[in-house]
């Protein structure tokens, strides 16, 4: 039985745990930024490495009784520089939000200029959102991408560039469904005299596996998350050129954070071991067909896709069309099992909290082993909420049911 300790002594809790356990298990999960790790990352995050404090670095450390956890974060470190061919690598950062930070913190002053995507035309809030740390410490500004295509037009970033004279340019986005080509963000970079900040938290494991350019050989900096398409713990990442590794692995540590998570780190180190494996470039390229075969499906159905389409792992919905918001489809998904988060989309008329958009990724239902069949009639299965809902949800939950059942998670974990 899963949990029987934590059953034991908290009851509440351990319904909590169960709960969510039969919520993942019975939902498609459909948020880009989600997967399922494998059991043994699972088990490596509840380890007993949650017990050690480690402040500092492998052979560096505050505290005594370190050796065995700098084993478990120097294999972290070097299977994360082999898989993207990095000079240095800080495996320490809490999170994607924790990395960007101490990049920012590393090699700014506040008040120095930073150019990233608008939020709302893809962004991350770490990109320069106004009540961030990026946007409130540093002066945020923006580009957008193209009215027409929905794409990045490079040529105007490059006279946004030089008309704002940027410290650092971050290249990255939290829903942006196209390429993007860090060569170009280089060579603009070095034109106005600027870094050049990668955030490659949605597409490392595409990278990883060879199916989108790798930023490292162009930036300054890279970070990522580890849980989204590399399909590990909740953490996050900084690659870097040698010469600035002791600023930003001073800007983790002591600048902004102090003992690391040792558990998480060690399963970090085995999530980038799995990464290694040829099997990882399999699933990668499986994800990005899904991706590409829900986007077509969704197309046929009626459904208008921010750009048009995806080169990725995700899709933007755009709903204006439909008369419906991302708010109002997000919420008839969650009750028929689909699990999906409302999105700004380009040029945005609603609030952030209502949208016109709807983000879908397919890293979490790729993991559970599903193809391009799955992929249609899931296409159909949104199709049917948007256009067709009252008449549609109890078929729609029968038919979620049944893919779930034939496609189970964590075998391991009997309740």
């Amino acid at each position: 039985m899963p949990y029987e300790h934590v059953k034991k002594v908290d009851p509440d809790l351990y319904e909590s745990l169960i709960n969510e356990l039969g919520r993942q298990r019975q939902n498609l999960e459909l948020i880009a930024s989600e997967n399922f790790v494998s059991q043994a990352v699972l088990d490596t995050a509840g380890s007993i490495m949650t017990n050690k404090y480690a402040e500092g670095y492998p052979g560096r450390r505050y505290y005594g009784g370190c050796e065995f956890v700098d084993v478990a974060e120097q294999l972290a470190i070097d299977r994360v520089k082999q898989l993207f061919g990095a000079e240095h690598a800080n495996v320490q950062p809490h999170s994607g939000a924790s990395a960007n930070t101490a990049v920012y913190y590393a090699m700014l002053e506040p008040g120095d200029t930073i150019l990233g995507l608008d939020l709302s035309h893809g962004g991350h809030l770490t990109h320069g959102m106004k009540i961030n740390i990026s946007g409130r410490y540093y002066h945020a500004e923006a580009y957008q991408v193209d009215p027409v295509t929905e794409q990045i037009d490079y040529e105007v970033v490059r006279k946004r560039a030089l008309e704002v004279k940027p410290k650092m340019i971050v290249a990255g986005a939290s829903a942006y469904p196209r390429a993007l080509d860090f060569k170009r963000f280089r060579d603009i970079a070095d034109e106005v005299g600027a870094l050049l900040f990668v955030d490659m938290a949605h597409i490392a494991g595409l990278i990883a596996a060879g199916l989108h350019m790798n930023p490292v050989p162009y930036a300054d900096f890279v970070t990522s998350t580890t849980h989204k398409t590399l399909r590990g713990p909740r953490g996050g990442i900084i690659l870097c050129k040698e010469q600035y590794g002791r600023k930003i692995d001073s800007a983790i540590f002591p600048g902004l954070q102090g003992g690391p998570l040792m558990h998480i780190i060690a399963a970090k180190a085995v999530a980038f071991k799995e990464a290694l494996d040829p099997s990882f470039n399999r699933y990668q390229e499986q994800v990005v067909n899904n991706a590409r075969v829900l986007g077509e499906a969704l197309t046929d159905h009626g459904i208008d896709l921010v750009s048009g389409g995806t080169d990725t792992h995700l899709l933007l919905l755009k709903l204006k069309a439909a008369g419906v918001t991302g708010k109002e489809i997000q919420d008839r998904l969650d009750s028929v099992h689909i699990t999906t988060n409302k999105n700004t989309v380009p040029f945005e008329t609603e609030s952030p909290m209502v949208t016109s958009g709807l983000r879908v990724g397919t890293p979490a239902v790729t993991t559970r082993g599903m193809g391009e069949e799955e992929m249609r009639e899931i296409a159909e299965l949104i199709a049917r909420a948007i256009f067709d809902f009252d008449a549609s949800q109890e078929e729609i939950r029968q038919r979620v049911a049944r893919l779930c059942e034939r496609f189970p998670l964590y075998h391991d974990l009997t309740c």
